[in-house]
């Protein structure tokens, strides 16, 4: 005997009644009631069968009032883009190398999981420390997560705003990475300022040095 074929009707009927059959095995009356169901259908459904389930499949009509909640549909809709987006632009900072600890810092990315997108992605795995930038990477590295940094909202950099400096320099996500933390901690310490000429000087090897001890 095969499977009669489904249609739009019958599926919508299937659906429904599997989920007043789950409501109903865990005494969700609630759930129930707001779905019409009085003691006649909860006694009515405790008596299907998997053989009745199987025939809804020939359905041609359905016994449901359908009405969309738009105070509940579109704050729906939301969740579902702003997860989606996020998904793209996580897929997005681990195809650009993406350091394990900016991952887990801005998405609460595990160490499996970031193992995971990589291997998925094809992404070659990072060997030994990322080389400091150059005196002139790192001027302009900091002139544009400083631009960036203008621009938030109090929470800090946007996740999307470290793919943007990536794309203006062509400096690696690990570079800008270690450099985004120390303009958030120090602040923009390389602004002119009117006791010290050398301030604008952007940060270099030594200067992160003397940087990274004064933070020990």
């Amino acid at each position: 005997m095969s499977a009669p074929a489904g249609t739009k009707e019958s599926e919508l009927v299937m659906a429904v009644m599997l989920y007043a059959i789950r409501c109903l095995s865990e005494n969700d009356q609630h759930a129930l009631r707001n779905m019409n169901f009085g003691p006649e259908e909860v006694a009515a459904l405790r008596e299907l069968n998997l053989a009745d389930l199987y025939r809804v499949g020939s359905l041609q009509a359905h016994c449901l009032d359908i009405r969309l909640d738009r105070n509940v549909y579109w704050p729906m809709l939301s969740h579902l883009r702003r997860e989606r987006e996020s998904e793209e632009l996580q897929r997005d900072l681990i195809q650009a190398d993406a350091p394990l600890e900016m991952m887990r810092s801005l998405f609460g990315v595990g160490s499996r999981e970031y193992t995971r997108l990589r291997r998925m992605l094809a992404v070659e795995p990072a060997v030994g420390r990322p080389p400091e930038p150059d005196e002139a990477m790192a001027h302009r590295l900091w002139h544009a997560l400083s631009a960036q940094l203008e621009t938030d909202s109090g929470d800090g950099i946007d996740p999307s705003a470290y793919l943007v400096v990536h794309r203006e320099t062509g400096a690696s996500l690990r570079a800008i990475w270690s450099l985004a933390q120390r303009l958030l901690e120090y602040g923009d310490v390389y602004a002119p300022t009117e006791k010290s000429s050398t301030a604008a000087k952007p940060p270099n090897e030594k200067s992160s040095g003397q940087h990274r001890a004064a933070g020990g």
